[in-house]
């Protein structure tokens, strides 16, 4: 049986091979055009990068390695790292010893806690989790073995030591962080016999009826683990960790762009907006006057919070896993009552509009009502949870990336002058 450095071992020199053929036959072959609205509208649409970890598919949703995220919901978030790695699904055999692994590197340093606890009591769990990334980068294996002089084609062993270490840290730093900064209690010791998911919802502390939020952290980990490399976080972590950045350096920038309120805060914006609903109509509202609020919102110049996505243009299938694991263990809970009740209303009038291009809920419809529902009210803590799922994603892209040789990030700027020339602007 292979450990995942000897199974990616096995698969460099292939991928290797294949690209650097690609490249040598069709590098100068065109496979994108750039707009003067793309330009100047944050490159959307710009297909300038690779990302073999997943795909974003219009129709079909999120696509982790040619497997569907709906097929995925039910795996360890371990399995899904495996996966994500080296673009197979692990044996049952792989998997045991893989979380036993993983287990076994989430010893946090002493550093990272003292830090923590040297930090403003009022700071924003992002900024704390961002500075932990950044403390434990003295201790990069990375680093150490570049310092001493290794060759680039091995750039990907140590990258992938340092990958592991973080994925598998992370939520043993968000838990500590969670019962710090809200005043829960003392940290809860990591459990070597669990899995990453069940761990993190121990360390939590929060009420765990029948293992239920054992299984909502081990879904949430999964659905947000990945999504293409040209969002904000995932962009931000590649561009670091191209100028051979070491992952914690690269992994702090991520979530330095994640913590942005247009990236990674929409899920509390939706929760806020469904609480205010709520209150408004004193408890779950009909569907006639989910009707009328939603219209009321649209004419008043507004969004839908939660509805609409860059690249879909069907229902998020991750919302659709967080709507069914709701209805199975918390269809009586009021905030996920309007959730799925908005399901039921919002779309018909979105496309009645005539000016929405995706009238379908995303991931963040629903992600906040579970959190409340379980007790974690904090809503500045739930991008922290995003980014620890979120690590899983570009801790393996910045493997691949070195895995694949890629070279340091550096795109091509122009001037507006330039832009009227070519276009023959007056």
């Amino acid at each position: 049986m292979a450990t995942i450095r000897e199974k990616l071992a096995e698969k460099i020199p292939q991928w290797r091979e294949d690209i650097g053929k690609l490249v040598k036959e069709h590098g100068n072959d065109v496979i994108s055009e750039v707009t003067v609205q793309q330009a100047y509208g944050g490159m959307r649409g710009v297909r300038c990068l690779v990302c073999d970890t997943s795909y974003v598919d219009p129709e079909k949703g999120l696509i982790i390695r040619g497997h569907p995220i709906s097929e995925l919901a039910d795996r360890l978030p371990e399995e899904v790292i495996w996966l994500l790695l080296t673009g197979e699904l692990p044996t049952p055999a792989e998997r045991d010893a893989f979380v036993e692994e993983m287990a076994q590197r989430r010893k946090v340093p002493d550093g990272v806690w003292k830090t923590l606890e040297a930090m403003p009591e009022d700071s924003h769990p992002m900024t704390m989790l961002s500075v932990a990334s950044l403390v434990m980068e003295k201790d990069s294996i990375f680093k150490k073995k570049y310092d001493e002089g290794i060759r680039k084609e091995d750039h990907w062993i140590w990258t992938l030591e340092d990958a592991l270490d973080l994925m598998a840290r992370m939520p043993v730093v968000a838990a500590g962080i969670y019962r710090l900064r809200y005043k829960k209690g003392p940290r809860i010791p990591s459990d070597p016999k669990l899995d990453m998911g069940a761990d993190y919802a121990r360390m939590l502390g929060l009420p765990n009826p029948n293992g239920e939020l054992e299984k909502l952290m081990r879904l949430y980990l999964v659905l947000h683990c990945d999504h293409e490399s040209g969002n904000v976080s995932a962009f931000a972590t590649h561009t670091v960790a191209s100028a051979l950045s070491n992952i914690y350096y690269a992994y702090s920038a991520g979530m330095n762009g994640l913590a942005g309120p247009l990236h990674g805060l929409a899920n509390q914006e939706v929760l806020k907006w469904i609480q205010k609903l709520r209150e408004r109509f004193g408890g779950v509202p009909t569907h006639e006057q989910l009707r009328d609020f939603t219209w009321e919102t649209l004419n008043a110049g507004q969004v839908i919070p939660g509805y609409g996505h860059a690249v879909l243009r069907q229902t998020d299938p991750r919302f659709t896993a967080f709507l069914e694991f709701g209805k199975k263990y918390c269809a009586n809970d009021e905030i996920f009552q309007i959730v799925a009740r908005l399901y039921e209303v919002v779309p018909d009038i979105l496309k009645q509009t005539g000016k929405v291009k995706d009238p379908y809920p995303n991931v963040d419809a629903g992600s906040g009502a579970l959190l409340w529902h379980y007790g974690m009210t904090e809503y500045d803590y739930y991008t922290v949870i995003f980014g620890i799922s979120r690590a899983l994603g570009v801790a393996s892209q910045t493997v691949i990336s070195r895995a694949y040789l890629e070279p340091i990030t550096r795109p091509k700027s122009v001037t507006t002058e330039w832009i009227k020339q070519q276009v023959g602007a007056a």
